[in-house]
């Protein structure tokens, strides 16, 4: 197999729709210079033809290129075929309604953003120069064409992105831009080949319950000789074995055995060995993946709540801690490994075990799994649908049972990947939002996620467990139910205060989340009004939620003092974003084993945007982060209500046992002790034990503080809202020092202050620092460490330091 990549010297124009004369007349000809892979908007943007789509209101004056048709074009010198030779023209993703054109010639047209294409160009390509024209036509004018076809089916947002195979947050979602995106957004080549090829090859991983691993390796070939006998041959951890296809023959299974094969884990639990796995075909071809040995299931067997929704991996039930993936960037092609790798390391730095790639994304890159697969990291795998009634009739069906039938048999190499999941909230969707009256008998996507999808799934990848959806319960109870399956939360958020978390006991809350406003660097970096207001144009353009600035200030109302000033109300909603999802995880983790997951909506953004994320678009961390990284840690103490009373509950996701003594004390915020008692602590590998609080410490002032410790964890627990204490806004004094890399920011505390965070960002647009919400009792004190290139004043830096107590200084008052 030779390949030739076919990235350089495209040209891109537009060719139909209201192009704007400026762009229609670039350089004389129409045509500038585009980078393959990449995208329209990005090409326009480096010919200096529009501003950034994420600037400003800039979105808005960019939606003439939803109905844009765009031609690419490019020549490549390659040699005719020789005698016996095939000639492939291979594109890895086409973003979507595309017609492919070589030397005059249509090769085929694509309406999928989420498939591959080849094509068998033998006979076209030409010895010398060759002529290659991609013309991409509107994707919303394709799906408004289908949709007119079929019939109109709800979907959130007023696009219909039900009605064409293609990224649906690309048509704008309430946390993303309505930039719809087109172009040759994944890499294209020609393939050179005799013989046959590895047209496919799909590794199904399994351990025996004696330890011994074994790889069912699946190939099937694609033959330009139909005669010809064909040696497959497979290697992986030094065990080899071959199969002989005879002539006509396209398909086989390579068995292997590795006895005590080295188990994969997902992080926190073990280590994650992988093994070459190399495969090839006597005609040339090879394949080379990583596997990793392990097995996995969900335990939905039921019991005397109802139905639990618990992941198992290599027989041991995980609690699954993490979070939501959407596409990294709105403009995909721009996802590097390397930044993938960061977003990855942040999670697992932040004690995730689990990243659902929610359903209006895109099938990730193999870098993105792979990364997964390194640092343990188990993937959740929606596919790709959500938030609509989908048509089950062509073109649309023919289109999803081709994807699902790439994706699955792609990633069977991918010890990650632990579950497939049917879709994102349709079946809440039908249940809830009128869809039945709205139909009216028309399909709606049901016999993809309960016939389809599992079909494929139990035939390509039978080693994985598939889910008809999230939420889902079984038979015919409602979708959402807590007792049953994969819930979602957004009646927080959306309509009642974080406190209602408590409300139910989900076995596996799948999806949940609290907004907050971007860092303060990225905010101003993108939006350039001065000074920066929650209520201008610009802001609102970049805050995509229904009522979401009345949202984030009903929820800020409940807890914290409403700020006058921008500046601290930026500050105030992000503390209450990470507050709401601190309360949130701490309630499901004090269930657990009932409760077996937490997924927060979301771990990062596309754009700069206000939303639910915990990393900005620009990579910078928000308190929720820090948050994160606090709650899921392996060992946490939680304060909370039981049977009318309060409890402390010791969570351990740990292998070892956690004991030792429980201290409680009760203190005044001056620091003064009112009461303390001890209680034994026991707690078994993997388990949460409960302590109610003893008598000494239960009862005392509405304004005492509980403190609760524990082999060097603690909670601070108070018995009323930030409103109404008596917090010292000057209870702090900051001493800055340089050091290597940056600074150290050392922090004492007069009296007692909360959720002290170094907002790094608003000192130097690179600094990061290493910790933040950190509550202090009075004469504590805490060092956090600034990384930075910058040089700054100490008085930036302390300016830099919030808390709690600071806002009582910038509330609103009554």
């Amino acid at each position: 197999m030779k390949r030739q990549e076919l990235h350089d010297g495209w040209r891109l124009r537009a060719s139909g729709g209201p192009v704007p004369p400026e762009v229609a007349a670039a350089r004389g000809t129409g045509w500038v210079p585009a980078a393959v892979p990449g995208g329209t908007h990005l090409d326009l943007l480096a010919a200096g033809l529009i501003e950034h789509p994420y600037r400003d209101r800039v979105e808005a004056d960019l939606v003439w290129m939803h109905r844009a048709d765009w031609r690419y074009r490019t020549e490549f010198i390659a040699s005719a075929a020789a005698d016996g030779e095939r000639l492939d023209l291979a594109f890895d993703g086409l973003d979507t309604v595309a017609t492919i054109t070589l030397n005059g010639t249509v090769v085929g047209s694509t309406a999928n953003m989420h498939r591959s294409y080849r094509f068998d160009v033998t006979g076209l390509v030409r010895e010398g120069a060759n002529e290659l024209v991609v013309d991409f036509a509107s994707a919303l004018a394709h799906a408004e064409a289908v949709e007119a076809e079929l019939g109109w089916r709800d979907h959130v947002y007023p696009h219909p992105f039900n009605m064409i195979r293609k990224m649906a947050c690309s048509f704008g979602w309430d946390w993303g831009p309505d930039l719809q995106t087109a172009g040759i957004w994944r890499p294209v080549r020609l393939e050179r080949w005799r013989t046959a090829r590895l047209a496919s090859v799909r590794p199904l991983v399994t351990v025996d319950e004696d330890g011994t691993g074994r790889v069912a390796v699946h190939v099937t070939v694609e033959r330009a000789d139909a005669d010809a006998v064909l040696t497959c041959a497979a290697t992986v951890a030094g065990r080899s074995a071959e199969v002989v296809l005879g002539p006509g023959e396209s398909a086989a299974v390579v068995e292997l055995a590795v006895p005590d094969a080295p188990l994969w884990w997902p992080v926190g639990y073990g280590g994650q060995p992988l093994s070459d796995l190399d495969v090839t075909l006597g005609s040339g071809d090879s394949y080379h993946r990583r596997i990793g040995f392990r097995t996995v299931a969900v335990d939905t067997e039921p019991d005397e709540v109802g139905t639990p929704f618990t992941v198992v991996v290599n027989g041991k039930p995980v609690f699954a801690k993490g979070a939501n993936w959407i596409p990294d960037d709105h403009f995909v092609s721009r996802v590097t490994r390397q930044r993938l790798a960061r977003r990855i390391d942040q999670a697992v730095d932040a004690n995730m075990n689990m990243l659902r790639i929610w359903g209006g994304g895109i099938y990730e890159s193999e870098d993105f799994y792979d990364l997964c697969d390194e640092r343990g990291v188990m993937v959740w795998q929606d596919f790709p649908f959500a938030c609509a009634s989908y048509p089950e009739e062509e073109p649309v069906r023919g289109e999803v049972e081709a994807e699902a039938r790439e994706h699955v048999a792609r990633l069977t190499p991918h010890p990650s990947l632990v579950l497939w999941n049917g879709n994102n909230e349709n079946l809440w969707g039908y249940a809830d939002w009128g869809w039945p009256e709205q139909l009216r008998g028309k399909t709606w996507g049901l016999g993809y996620y309960t016939e389809l999808l599992p079909a494929i799934v139990a035939e390509l990848d039978p080693t994985r467990p598939y889910s008809v959806g999230s939420p889902h319960s079984p038979g015919d109870l409602h979708p959402n139910d807590a007792n049953h399956g994969p819930r979602h939360e957004w009646e927080v958020w959306n309509r009642v205060d974080y406190v209602h978390y408590r409300d139910h006991i989900p076995r596996f809350c799948a999806e949940f989340g609290f907004q907050g406003p971007p860092t303060m660097a990225t905010l101003t970096e993108w939006l350039r009004e001065e000074p920066p207001a929650k209520s201008s144009p610009a802001f609102l353009l970049h805050q995509k939620a229904e009522d979401g600035n009345g949202k984030l200030d009903r929820g800020l109302g409940e807890h914290l003092p409403l700020p006058e000033d921008f500046a601290d109300w930026h500050w105030a909603t992000q503390l209450n974003q990470a507050r709401a999802v601190r309360f949130g995880i701490e309630h499901f983790r004090s269930w657990w084993p009932r409760t077996a997951g937490a997924l927060v909506w979301q771990i990062n953004d596309c754009w700069p945007v206000t939303s639910w994320a915990a990393i900005d678009s620009a990579e910078r961390p928000k308190p929720l982060y820090y948050a994160l990284r606090q709650v899921f840690a392996p060992r946490l103490l939680t304060v909370q209500p039981r049977d009318g009373g309060l409890a402390v509950i010791a969570v351990n996701d740990s292998d070892e046992p956690w004991t030792g003594e429980l201290a409680l004390r009760r203190l005044t915020f001056a620091g003064e002790p009112v009461a303390e008692a001890s209680a034994a602590l026991d707690v078994d590998a993997r388990s949460a034990e409960r302590t109610d609080l003893p008598a000494a410490v239960r009862t005392g002032a509405e304004s005492d503080l509980l403190v609760v410790e524990a082999g060097g964890v603690r909670v601070v627990h108070t018995f009323a809202e930030d409103t109404v204490l008596p917090y010292d806004p000057d209870a702090l004094t900051v001493t800055a020092t340089a050091v290597d890399g940056g600074y150290r920011v050392d922090v004492a505390a007069t009296g007692f202050a909360r959720d002290i965070a170094l907002l790094a960002d608003q000192v130097a647009p690179d600094a990061v620092v290493d910790e933040q919400l950190v509550t202090l009792l009075p004469g504590e004190t805490r060092a956090f460490h600034v990384r930075t290139a910058a040089t700054a004043e100490p008085a930036a830096l302390a300016a830099a330091v919030r808390s709690v107590n600071a806002l009582r200084a910038g509330a609103v008052r009554s």
